[in-house]
């Protein structure tokens, strides 16, 4: 059974929406207080509902199944996902990681990327898959940060990029999707400029 950081596995792997939603949005003020932490969602973006996105998350738990032939295990709590357009998201959620029952959390991070990238290369024949990982600093605190470039058949290219970070017990993940540059530029603003309060974990 695959149960390690399912999240930052099915955020990435549904890849093609269910429903368009364009109308104009005002910028959303969000704090989640597990955290302390402050964020804005920039103008534009739209909320997406539980059930949505359950359908949408079941399209990549599908794929990572029958790569490797397991069930898969979902343990994470959804914060927030807002997006704008058909293929730009923006997501956060928190799953419960104890190192002394887990493993080491960035071998764990590594581990996932792996098993991301290998599905990726079996479901999408054609497709080229980029990849790269650093240590990158958001407000006073450092995240794992992975960066995935997916072109697909006629180079249609999409963008992911998440931030990781283990707070005692509890998993953070920052997700963002994008094919449009602008709407990535003003995701990643909106997200480097987070600020987290409060003394930190690590």
């Amino acid at each position: 059974v695959v149960t390690i950081m399912t999240s930052r596995i099915l955020f990435c792997l549904f890849l093609v929406p269910l429903v368009e939603c364009s109308r104009p949005t005002p910028s959303v003020q969000v704090y989640n207080d597990d955290f302390n932490w402050n964020n804005t969602i920039p103008e534009g973006f739209d909320s997406v509902s539980s059930e949505d996105w359950r359908k949408m998350q079941s399209r990549g738990q599908e794929a990572v199944e029958d790569t490797y032939g397991e069930e898969m295990e979902d343990h994470t709590t959804t914060i927030f996902v807002f997006r704008s357009g058909l293929t730009n998201y923006m997501e956060a959620n928190q799953q419960p990681f104890d190192e002394a029952v887990d493993g080491d959390y960035l071998e764990s991070c590594k581990a996932v990327d792996a098993i991301l990238y290998e599905t990726f290369e079996a479901q999408m024949p054609g497709s080229k898959v980029d990849s790269v990982t650093s240590l990158e600093q958001v407000g006073n605190l450092q995240f794992y940060k992975t960066e995935m470039k997916v072109t697909y058949p006629g180079n249609i290219v999409m963008n992911v990029l998440m931030y990781s970070r283990l707070f005692e017990k509890k998993d953070f993940t920052l997700s963002i999707m994008y094919t449009d540059e602008e709407k990535g530029l003003k995701m990643k603003e909106a997200w480097l400029s987070s600020t987290f309060s409060g003394k930190p974990a690590l």
